[in-house]
């Protein structure tokens, strides 16, 4: 886990700092007041950081290698990137720029989340066949309003729930598996070159053989940090095969039945452990649950009781 803070009131000094935390960059314009902090906590592929800047700072940076989304709390940002001139409020959630691209902009006044996560990550949560592009993220704001809230609540469960505990950051399980949610939830809100759409060779594919192979690679390795990629690679088909398949057969798709499965396995280790020495939070982190709210709602669907009431079981 990595975590960093910083405060100035140097302009020099911040620009030294966003060029070795972020990509080289320029800072330009009158500043009267210079005070700025910022917080980082990162841990594997993904790093959350909390900026509050008390003036208005001109920016022109290079390409960041990384997806870069930011979550606006406060003031404006605006992308200033090849002449437009794009404003972002608070309550907005958005792609600062394509990873490959340098942007310009000004933030002015602002307080937002800059959430950064590798650009393997899209490929993790949406393959691509061999031969195609990976998958790119082609505009920088939400396709509707609903999907701008559910970005940002990917953003802030991530921050909250993974990257400012350091004991679920200590779990490789749950940080690769709030990694990728973050990278669904951007593919999710955003415009991109994916498709959702089998082909011909997916469609012959998903057969219940293709099921039971990923169903039995499921089961056996919930505990580890699995992807559909790997799913797939085990039924020895396609990504898209796989979804295709699981629809069809289980009207449901692999990570959603891994996820049954996971809480299954919770369920468990609730009813064998000793609620003197342990908690739910903990057992709930073990299978890759960060969020103890969205733990208890995923246990409640499927047993209609309260993982709590199901320890208590024990006493």
């Amino acid at each position: 886990m990595e975590s960093l803070l910083f405060d100035s009131v140097s302009v020099d000094e911040t620009e030294e700092f966003l060029s070795s935390a972020y990509t080289p960059m320029r800072i330009g314009g009158p500043v009267e007041d210079a005070r700025v902090h910022i917080s980082r906590r990162a841990a594997g592929p993904v790093a959350m950081d909390r900026l509050d800047f008390g003036y208005t700072m001109a920016y022109d940076a290079r390409d960041l290698g990384r997806v870069c989304l930011i979550s606006m709390h406060h003031g404006t940002l605006v992308d200033l990137t090849g002449g437009r001139e794009e404003v972002f409020g608070p309550g907005e959630t958005f792609l600062l720029a394509p990873p490959d691209q340098p942007y310009q902009g000004e933030v002015r006044a602002a307080r937002y989340t800059i959430a950064l996560f590798d650009t393997a990550l899209l490929e993790a949560v949406a393959p691509t066949a061999p031969g195609e592009r990976p998958t790119r993220l082609t505009g920088p704001r939400p396709v509707t309003a609903d999907a701008n809230r559910r970005l940002a609540a990917a953003i802030a469960y991530v921050r909250d729930h993974v990257l400012d505990d350091p004991a679920a950051c200590a779990h490789d399980l749950l940080v690769g598996t709030a990694a990728r949610h973050l990278a669904a939830a951007a593919l999710a809100a955003l415009p991109h070159t994916a498709r959702d759409t089998a082909r011909p060779a997916d469609s012959s594919d998903a057969t219940p053989g293709t099921v039971r192979r990923a169903v039995a690679f499921i089961e056996s390795n919930a505990d580890q940090d699995i992807a559909l990629a790997h799913i797939a690679s085990a039924a020895y088909v396609t990504p898209r095969a796989l979804q295709y398949a699981f629809r069809r057969h289980l009207g449901t798709t692999p990570l959603a039945y891994l996820r049954r499965v996971r809480v299954a396995a919770a369920h468990r280790d609730l009813l064998a452990a000793d609620p003197r020495t342990s908690t739910v939070t903990e057992i709930a982190v073990r299978w890759g649950f960060a969020h103890p709210g969205r733990f208890a709602a995923h246990y409640r669907d499927a047993y209609r009781t309260s993982p709590s009431t199901t320890l208590r079981l024990r006493s």
